[in-house]
């Protein structure tokens, strides 16, 4: 065991708070599968025990892997990746598959291997990291708008035009995310409210031409407009996943019915995945509840922590980019399960099923621990760093 501690290097907060929720979601996870397996007669419990506790380990390998990495790479890495992350969201719409008739283009499936990735969720880790870098390299200079627009902005309108016809949720996070990190990185704030204005105005043509053209797009609009109007129409009976989360939360009470005891769990659809946060109050209570999210903001409070440690603008950029949106994520998956917010499809990190998720968070911490472990990187060094130069180490 002291060999192990001895190559895990970085924040050991950070390490013992992801540790702690991938054991606390063993649990959940074995309890809320029952639907998987009874309803929609997909394999066993056990079954999908085993399949989470192994994408837990991978990504626990991803986490080890990357935060031996010094961070300077991510920097050119980041430039390198937008056009893959392009020709992957390509690839991605052009095989679309629709779920209950509504086009769900959001999966690749890997050759070899059957197991499905989402490329939007890589998609924005790769934007973050981009943008974080514009930023830095920046600092000091005075910034023009039409000069941002080519650099900065138009590749990451480009990504996202490609995530939004298949996800509404994840582009207007992803967007968000960026607003909130370009104001920390000094980006002017007018340009930022053009920004902003550009991008509902682009969400708006969206909308008017995919009502216009139906077939293009079978039923997202509609799907979004369903969601809107039964979260915010009172008198109109309510989504049947929301109705599910509200027994399940009523009748937790204060304790909880107790480690897999949950009775919605086997009428809830997506139980172990959008909707945890609601079987985990029904079996642990208020007081689990309460945990939960105190562990989320114990890793949002060291992700800060190592955030003002950095030694270099890029780094700082870097881990509130990509470290934030993961805290972020959360608080939306809790906010939809008690009907705060409309149904999204976020999962909850580290807690919820599903491989991509799970492998994403993990890339996203291992980029964090690895700010943490190398710290004597200068800005000179990781800016002024040729993306090439990536390709030809690693190729020597």
């Amino acid at each position: 065991m002291k060999t192990i501690f001895q190559h895990i290097k970085g924040d050991r907060a950070i390490w013992a708070i992801v540790a702690v929720l991938a054991i606390f979601s063993f649990m959940p996870i074995y309890s809320a599968s029952t639907n998987l397996v009874y309803v929609v007669g997909n394999g066993s419990t056990l079954g999908h025990l085993i399949k989470h506790v192994m994408l837990l380990i991978t990504g626990f390998a991803v986490i080890y892997g990357v935060h031996k990495i010094p961070y300077r790479y991510f920097s050119g890495g980041s430039v390198l990746m937008l056009p893959i992350v392009v020709l992957l969201l390509i690839v991605t719409l052009a095989q679309g598959t629709t779920i209950g008739g509504a086009n769900a283009s959001r999966w690749i499936r890997i050759p070899f291997v059957g197991i499905g990735f989402q490329t939007s969720t890589l998609a924005g880790l790769v934007l973050m990291v981009y943008v974080s870098r514009y930023l830095a390299k920046n600092k000091e200079n005075v910034i023009s708008f039409r000069d941002s627009l080519l650099q900065l902005w138009l590749p990451i309108g480009l990504v996202l035009a490609l995530v939004l016809p298949a996800n509404l949720s994840t582009t207007a996070i992803v967007f968000f995310m960026i607003l909130v990190l370009t104001f920390i990185g000094g980006y002017p704030l007018k340009y930022i409210g053009y920004i902003l204005g550009i991008g509902l105005f682009s969400l708006l043509f969206f909308i008017l031409v995919a009502k216009a053209f139906p077939d293009a797009m079978p039923n997202r609009v509609n799907t979004w407009q369903s969601r809107l109007d039964g979260f915010s129409n009172s008198d109109r009976k309510e989504n049947y996943q929301v109705e599910k989360a509200k027994i399940a939360i009523a009748t937790g009470g204060i304790l909880g019915k107790g480690p897999g005891k949950s009775v919605q769990k086997n009428f809830l659809p997506q139980s172990s995945s959008d909707f945890i946060y609601a079987i985990i109050i029904e079996e642990y209570g208020l007081v689990g509840a309460i945990i939960v999210a105190f562990i989320y903001f114990l890793l949002l409070f060291r992700i800060l922590i190592t955030a003002k440690k950095a030694t270099t603008i890029f780094a700082t950029l870097m881990v509130l980019g990509v470290g934030i949106p993961i805290v972020f994520q959360a608080m939306i998956n809790m906010a939809v399960a008690v009907n705060i917010l409309p149904v999204t499809g976020q999962t909850l990190p580290l807690i919820s099923s599903g491989g991509t998720s799970i492998w994403m968070t993990c890339f996203a911490l291992g980029m964090i621990l690895s700010v943490s472990a190398h710290k004597n990187e200068t800005e000179e060094t990781i800016l002024d760093d040729n993306p090439l130069d990536i390709l030809h180490e690693t190729i020597d």
